[in-house]
C-alpha cells in the first residue's frame, strides 16, 4: 500500500504548489525568466574575466611555466571539489549564496595577476577550483528547480524536462559569449595604444625568420631560448596588464553583486521542492562515481572524455603560447580566441540538428576525421604573421570542440538513464584529469609531441 500512498500525496502537492505560485501573482513567470536572465548574464560577466585571464596564463607567466601549473592547480582542485564539496556547501548556504560565495572564491586568482608569483598564483588557483565545484552544481540545481516552478506556473502546459533543456541551452549561450567577450576585452586593452615600433631593419627580418623556425609545432619551451625571447619581445606593458586585471576584477565584483541583489533565493520556490532527501553527501558522490565505473560503456567513454579535457587544455595553454603569442604577440591571444568562442557557440547551436540528420555515430566519426586533419595541418604548418590564418585554425578547433562536448555530454545522459548524476560526475572527473595531465606536462614536451599525443588519444577514444 505504501507505493499507492505516495501516488496520492503527489497529486495534491502539485495543486498546493500551484496555489502557492498563484499567490505570488500573475507576473511570477516573468520573475522566473528574470532570474534566469540575471543568472546567465552574471555568469557571462564572471567567466568573461576568468577566460580572458586564463587564456593568457601560459604565455604571460612562462618562466618556470608558472601559468601552466596554475591552470593545472585549478583543474586539480576542481576534481576534488566536485567530489566532496557541492552537497556540503549548497546544504549550508543554499543555491543562490553558494553562487555568490563561489564567485568571490574566484577573485583572488584575478587579483594575483597584479603580483604574479608561485606564492600568489598557486593558492589562488586552488581557491578557484574549490569554488568551481559548488558553483556549477548550484547553477544546475537552481535551473532545474526554477524550471519545475515555471512548469507548475504554466499549469503543466510545458513539461519540466523540456524546460530544463531550454534553460540550460539559454544558459550555455551566455556562457559561450563569455569566451568571446573575455578575449575581446583582453585584445582591446592589450593592443590599445600599441605603437608600431620599427626597430633597425636587420632585426625585423631576423625575427621573421625566427618565427617560422621556433613557433608552431616546432616550439619547445625548455630547449629554445629564442622561443622564450620571441614571446618576451611582444610582451604587453605592465600598466596595460594591470588595467586589464582591474577591468576583470570589476567584472567579477559586478557579477557577485548582481546575483546577490537580482536573483531570488530558492526559498521563494520551496513549495516546488519535494521533501529534501540527503542521499548525496560528499563521500556519496565519490562512491557513486566510482561504482559507476562498473559499466562497460563508462569505461569506453573515459578516453574520449579525457580527450576533451586534453584538447581544451591544449588550445588554452599550448596553442596560445606556441602559435599565437610566439608568432603574433601576447595581445593577439584574445584576437585568435574570439573565433574559438564564436565557433564553439555555433557548433553548440547546430549540433542537435546535424545529429538528427547524420546520426550520432556518423557525426562523431566525421568530427574525428575533421579534427585529425586539423591536427596534421597544424603539425606541418609554419606560422606566419598573418592574423586570419590563426583565427581560421582556432575556429575549426572550436567547431570540433563544440561538437565533442555536446555529443559526449549527451551520450553520458543517454547511455545511463536515471544515473545522470554519476555519469556527469564521471564526465567532469575524467575531463578534468585530461586537463591536468596536459597542463602539468605542458612545459616538458615540445608542441610537436603534444599534438601527436592529442591525435593518439582522440583515435583511441573514437574507437571506444
Amino acid at each position: 500500500p505504501h507505493h499507492n500512498k505516495t501516488m496520492q500525496e503527489g497529486v495534491p502537492t502539485d495543486s498546493v504548489a500551484l496555489e502557492a505560485i498563484e499567490k505570488l501573482g500573475p507576473w511570477e513567470k516573468w520573475r522566473i525568466v528574470k532570474n534566469i536572465a540575471v543568472l546567465g548574464i552574471a555568469f557571462m560577466i564572471h567567466f568573461t574575466a576568468f577566460h580572458g585571464t586564463s587564456n593568457l596564463q601560459s604565455s604571460l607567466h612562462n618562466d618556470g611555466s608558472l601559468g601552466a601549473y596554475t591552470l593545472a592547480c585549478i583543474y586539480g582542485s576542481l576534481i576534488l571539489s566536485n567530489l566532496f564539496l557541492p552537497v556540503l556547501v549548497i546544504g549550508l548556504l543554499g543555491c543562490k549564496w553558494t553562487i555568490v560565495v563561489s564567485f568571490v572564491a574566484y577573485m583572488p586568482y584575478i587579483a594575483a595577476q597584479f603580483y604574479p608569483s608561485f606564492a600568489t598564483l598557486i593558492p589562488s588557483g586552488l581557491a578557484v577550483g574549490f569554488g568551481g565545484g559548488p558553483l556549477w552544481c548550484a547553477k544546475c540545481t537552481y535551473l532545474s528547480i526554477i524550471a519545475e516552478a515555471f512548469s507548475i506556473a504554466t499549469r503543466r502546459k510545458v513539461r519540466t524536462d523540456y524546460l530544463i533543456v531550454k534553460f540550460f541551452s539559454l544558459f550555455f549561450v551566455f556562457y559561450q559569449l563569455a569566451q568571446v567577450l573575455g578575449n575581446l576585452i583582453s585584445f582591446t586593452v592589450l593592443s590599445y595604444g600599441e605603437t608600431e615600433s620599427a626597430p633597425v631593419n636587420g632585426s625585423v627580418i631576423e625575427s621573421s625568420v625566427n618565427i617560422s623556425a621556433t613557433c608552431g609545432a616546432n616550439y619547445a619551451a625548455p630547449i629554445h631560448q629564442e622561443a622564450q625571447t620571441a614571446i618576451d619581445l611582444k610582451r604587453p606593458e605592465p600598466e596595460q596588464l594591470n588595467r586589464l586585471t582591474g577591468i576583470f576584477l570589476a567584472c567579477m565584483v559586478a557579477a557577485s553583486i548582481s546575483v546577490a541583489l537580482g536573483v531570488d533565493s530558492l526559498k521563494r520556490y520551496n513549495m516546488v521542492r519535494k521533501a529534501p532527501d540527503n542521499r548525496t553527501s560528499g563521500m556519496n558522490t565519490l562512491v557513486i562515481t566510482l561504482r559507476h565505473l562498473g559499466h562497460k560503456y563508462q569505461l569506453l567513454l573515459i578516453p574520449i572524455t579525457a580527450f576533451i579535457g586534453i584538447e581544451q587544455a591544449f588550445i588554452t595553454a599550448d596553442f596560445t603560447k606556441s602559435f599565437v603569442a610566439c608568432g603574433l604577440g601576447i595581445s593577439y591571444i584574445g584576437y585568435a580566441m574570439i573565433s574559438f568562442g564564436l565557433a564553439n557557440a555555433v557548433a553548440a547551436a547546430c549540433t542537435p540538428y546535424i545529429t538528427k540528420h547524420l546520426g550520432r555515430r556518423l557525426l562523431i566519426l566525421v568530427t574525428c576525421l575533421f579534427h585529425a586533419a586539423l591536427i596534421v595541418f597544424m603539425l606541418l604548418w609554419t606560422p606566419t604573421d598573418e592574423y586570419y590564418k590563426y583565427s581560421i585554425i582556432v575556429a575549426c578547433w572550436g567547431l570540433a570542440d563544440g561538437v565533442w562536448l555536446i555529443q559526449i555530454n549527451s551520450l553520458s545522459g543517454v547511455l545511463f538513464p536515471g544515473k545522470e548524476e554519476a555519469a556527469f560526475s564521471n564526465f567532469r572527473l575524467w575531463e578534468a584529469c585530461g586537463s591536468v595531465i596536459m597542463y602539468s606536462a605542458s612545459s616538458f614536451f615540445p608542441t610537436f609531441h603534444k599534438l601527436l599525443f592529442v591525435l593518439g588519444v582522440m583515435i583511441v577514444g573514437t574507437i571506444g
